[in-house]
This record gives structure tokens, C-alpha cells and sequence, in this order.
């Protein structure tokens, strides 16, 4: 999919990853909507602000209205309670399936639409390694993005007949404020905004971004052994 010429709409756009994805969609020649809860925060130049919180519905049906011929949707909003599954606080839990998961899901269904009005089209679902390996501090992330993967091959079943291409993007720990306190190895976001951009125009389906998603891709077959042998 060439992204010269085309209209994008990036959820989360105003810092980390989402920024870094609006920019270099805006340099590599899209007209791009930075969507974000308060859109007075993006700060990008050449973009075009929207209000949109994607685990309210009547923002993200009011986003929908509001823009026009979107073949390009990124879904990369995001939550990062690091809330353990037994003993994290349940508003805390949901709200991480609320945003990774339905919001995910709602910011499609009213997307859709304008997708398949193009004979081409493409979402990217920014994913994570954590999609295929949990870890008990963030138990809830990990369920959050676990099932947005599996919504991820599912809408790409369903959409695939009006034209409509759904990738995934998984990424190790990014250099964002999202991962503040964190002390790991950390990507450098606006390499992995260039890599996600990269696999769209080459039209992969999974858009495996660093060396960590790729080891735990490798393990995936070896099942709870090859995850958590200290539990197997």
C-alpha cells in the first residue's frame, strides 16, 4: 500500500509512538487526522487535530462523522495501569481491555465505512510482544493485548473482502513515557514508527518490530515450557 496520496487517521497521536507515526505518515506524503483525547495537545505541524477517547462511544462515532475518506486507520491509543490480574484494582483491569480491546474494536466498526469506500485499504493495530507472553505484574495489559491480537486476526478475516488490509505491530519496551521507571532496553519509537510505516507499504500482515518480539514469536511453539519453564 503506497502511503503517498493517502488520508490516515492515527488514534493516541499526541506523544510516543502515535506522534512518531503521524509525523513521518505526514513526510512520507498522507493527509493525516492526529486524533487524541484533547486535541490541543498535538503539537504537530500540518496535521489536522480531532477529539477522540476511544472508550468513549459517542466520541469515536463523532470522530467518524467528522472526518472524510480515511483509508489508513492506526490504532495505537493506549493504557498502561501494570495491574496484576489478582490484585489489581478491577477499574484498573477494565479499563485496560477497554481501550486495548473495545476501543480497538469500536474505533473499526465506525471506520469501516470509510475504508471500504477505497479499492485498497489498510489498518495497523499496534500490538505488542505482550500480545504472546504474560508477565505477572501487568497481567492486565498482557490479557488486553492478547485479545486484540486475536481481534486482530479475526477483523482481518472479515474485512479482507471489501478490500481492507489489517496488520499487527508488536514491539518490545519503546522509549516513551509510557515506560517511565521501567529499566530495560528501550526502542527508540521513531525507528519503530519507520519499521510499522515500512511493513504497511510492503503489506505484511505481522510487522515484527525488534529482536525480543522475534524471540518470543520463535518460542511460541514450545509452548508453557519454552514461556514460563519455571512453571511448566
Amino acid at each position: 500500500m503506497k502511503i503517498d496520496g493517502r488520508t490516515a487517521l492515527v488514534t493516541g497521536a499526541n506523544r510516543g509512538l502515535g506522534r512518531h507515526l503521524a509525523q513521518q505518515l505526514l513526510e512520507r506524503g498522507a493527509t493525516v487526522y492526529a486524533a487524541a483525547r484533547n486535541p490541543d495537545l498535538v503539537d504537530l505541524s500540518g496535521v489536522t487535530p480531532i477529539a477522540l477517547d476511544v472508550t468513549d462511544p459517542a466520541s469515536v462515532e463523532a470522530a467518524a462523522a467528522t472526518t472524510r475518506h480515511v483509508s489508513l486507520l492506526v490504532n495505537n491509543a493506549g493504557s498502561a495501569t501494570r495491574s496484576s490480574l489478582l490484585a489489581g484494582d478491577l477499574a484498573n483491569i477494565r479499563l485496560e481491555m477497554d481501550t486495548h480491546y473495545f476501543g480497538t474494536l469500536a474505533v473499526t466498526r465506525a471506520f469501516a465505512p470509510q475504508l471500504g469506500e477505497h479499492d485498497d485499504s489498510a489498518i495497523l493495530n499496534v500490538l505488542s510482544v505482550l500480545s504472546w507472553l504474560s508477565i505477572p505484574g501487568s497481567g492486565a495489559y498482557c490479557a488486553a493485548k492478547s485479545a486484540a491480537w486475536s481481534l486482530t486476526n479475526a477483523l482481518r478475516q472479515e474485512l479482507a473482502p471489501q478490500g481492507t488490509r489489517v496488520a499487527a505491530l508488536h514491539v518490545g519496551y519503546m522509549n516513551t513515557d509510557m515506560t517511565k521507571g521501567i529499566q530495560a532496553a528501550k526502542a527508540d519509537p521513531a525507528d519503530i514508527a519507520r519499521i510499522a510505516i515500512d511493513g504497511i507499504e510492503a503489506d505484511q500482515a505481522e510487522i515484527i518490530a525488534d529482536d525480543v518480539s522475534r524471540t518470543v514469536l520463535a518460542s511460541l511453539s514450545g509452548g508453557v515450557a519454552a514461556l514460563y519453564p519455571n512453571v511448566a
